[in-house]
């Protein structure tokens, strides 16, 4: 594959993927993020909400999960590093129980070095059966070329 040859190529949707409270739990374990509206459903009832939703943080982790097997991965590839974001906008909050899944677009591939290519993809976080994504991003991998 010509690496180059990418830009402007649509990765399409990857699976839909169920956000459960046990995750969310987890997560907020992890983080340190025990506000009610992601761990306690009958307080998050009484919001507006309705109940419980997912850390918009927890939605961006998952990226990596939801976008394997879509990233652009040339066959000389040594390894790719996770850049950043030059944008990233949490759009509409997840109950949990959703299933969400990632849509990407290659944006732009630019040669740092040799062999080292910064790629830019365009990435957005849908919710089944909602409009409006839960996040969009501009997402910046390195990768590594032998």
């Amino acid at each position: 594959m010509a690496l180059m040859d990418e830009v402007g190529k649509d990765l399409g949707p990857s699976e839909w993927f169920t956000v459960d409270q046990q995750r969310v739990n987890d997560f907020a374990d992890v983080t340190l993020d025990h506000q009610y509206i992601h761990v306690d459903p009958a307080a998050a009832a009484q919001t507006p909400f309705g109940g419980t939703i997912v850390h918009g943080f927890l939605t961006m982790s998952l990226l990596v999960h939801l976008v394997s097997g879509l990233t652009v991965a040339p066959e000389n590839m040594v390894m790719g590093l996770n850049y950043g974001f030059n944008k990233l906008r949490f759009l509409s909050p997840v109950p949990v129980g959703s299933e969400i899944r990632a849509h990407m677009k290659v944006a732009d591939i630019t040669e740092r070095s040799q062999g080292q290519y910064l790629l830019t993809y365009d990435v957005s976080v849908e919710i089944k059966g909602e409009d409006k994504p839960a996040l969009v991003a501009e997402w910046l991998n390195l990768v590594i070329t032998k």
